[in-house]
């Protein structure tokens, strides 16, 4: 059973909470107790099935190949201006949807480098997600180039101070995380941009884990280029498509690296020599994912009907809750919190550690509580503000306890024991 107090605090914060009423939009499943892996893989609205029933139906079986004539072509950049307008402070004509997240992150960090010609680093930091630092090592082999590398606290992520401290003169990218993957830290965009360009550096920002969750103002805080997926927040599915934001100042001069019919600048003259359209389409490549986008179409809907300074207000009361009840349930264990303990420094995940957690996470799954384990002891309550409630977080944090007090026992009873003493 939960315990008393933490499962009636939920069902208050539940009962107070203003979004509420837009959990029983998204598709449950059966057996599942608590989802908190929405920042991994977003549940899909019930609505979604319809829209994508209805395309096949009508657009894609009624209009066949008319159908990009009539609108599939301009829907990526259309889906990429509301994007733009509902969660990222972007004015139209700097977004799109393209691509995965890895080769949006390629296409834009090598148009950055190529920019700064005469420069010969690229600054990431060393907890960046994978992807993020697989691509800039491969631009770095590719170009010749030299990285600077960042170290973090575990807990946190990149700090102005840091990146001050990382670049110079030939610093040609700086390309960091919104919110750390990891820890769940919300970088100072503004601060740290401003550093970069202060150095006459580009900076990249990777909003993967932050888009739908964290407001973000990237025409106001002078953000060169951004990309992200949306299959967390955005709840496009699996493998959905993901975004770029390509400055305006910055449209003209984009030189992407990977040419394709549907950047050129007229793609249906089927011309001899490439000429990259104007604006954002130039970042284009090929056929864009039409089935893909439409999910994500769907949640861009419903959080600009919400507004993003709620959803924010939810993720930071999702993730006090969630830290009040790993300190109240689990920390006697051993449990450590491995996020920023100010919730306006973190995301919309924390982390927690603890060394028996590896095996503990396949036990969860098979009893429906589904959180996620990140390497080397981590697992991450991931708490998507329009479809977690507070007692999916007091059920998982719950059932983390029960197993750990089993571990403990059992350990207790396999211990030899003494006899009893005798008093002399």
């Amino acid at each position: 059973m939960i315990g008393s107090t933490l499962a009636a605090r939920a069902a208050d914060l539940d009962t107070a909470d203003p979004l509420a009423h837009h959990r029983k939009l998204f598709l449950g499943a059966d057996g599942v107790q608590s989802y908190l892996d929405g920042n991994s893989l977003g549940r899909p609205l019930a609505s979604t099935v319809d829209s994508l029933t209805a395309f096949v139906e009508e657009q894609w079986g009624g209009r066949l190949i008319r159908g990009w004539d009539e609108g599939w072509l301009e829907l990526p950049q259309r889906i990429g201006d509301q994007l733009g307008r509902v969660t990222l402070g972007a004015d139209a004509g700097q977004c799109i949807v393209a691509d995965s997240t890895s080769v949006l992150l390629y296409k834009l960090a090598r148009a950055a480098v190529a920019a700064r010609p005469d420069r010969t680093e690229i600054v990431i930091d060393r907890d960046n997600f994978p992807t993020d630092r697989f691509i800039v090592e491969g631009i770095a082999q590719e170009r010749g180039l030299t990285l600077r590398w960042i170290d973090v606290a575990y807990d946190g992520g990149a700090t102005p101070a840091d990146v001050a401290a990382a670049v110079g003169p030939q610093t040609a990218l700086v390309l960091l995380s919104h919110v750390a993957y990891r820890s769940g830290f919300i970088a100072d965009i503004p601060a740290i941009t401003a550093v970069a360009h202060d150095a006459g550096a580009l900076v990249l920002w990777d909003l993967s884990h932050s888009v739908g969750s964290v407001p973000a103002e990237l025409d106001a805080w002078g953000v060169d280029f951004a990309a992200g997926c949306s299959y967390k927040y955005l709840n496009g599915g699996p493998g959905a498509p993901a975004w770029a934001y390509v400055a305006q100042c910055h449209l003209a001069t984009l030189d992407q690296p990977i040419l394709g019919w549907l950047g050129s600048a007229d793609p249906f003259a089927m011309g001899s020599a490439y000429q990259p359209a104007d604006g954002i389409r130039r970042l284009v490549s090929g056929t864009p994912p039409i089935l893909g986008m439409l999910a994500m179409r769907e949640m861009l809907n419903l959080i600009e009907e919400s507004g993003m300074p709620a959803v924010r207000r939810k993720s930071e009361l999702l993730t006090a809750f969630a830290v009040e009840a790993v300190d109240e349930r689990l920390a006697t264990y051993g449990v450590v919190l491995a996020s920023p303990r100010t919730a306006s420094e973190r995301g919309g995940h924390i982390t927690i550690d603890h060394p028996a957690f590896s095996a503990m996470v396949p036990e969860l799954w098979r009893d429906g509580v589904i959180p996620d384990y990140r390497n080397p002891d981590g697992i991450r309550l991931g708490l998507s503000p329009l479809s977690t409630s507070f007692a999916e977080v007091a059920v998982a944090v719950d059932a983390i306890a029960a197993r750990l007090e089993s571990a403990g026992r059992d350990t207790a009873d396999s211990r030899p024991h003494s006899g009893p003493s005798t008093g002399g």
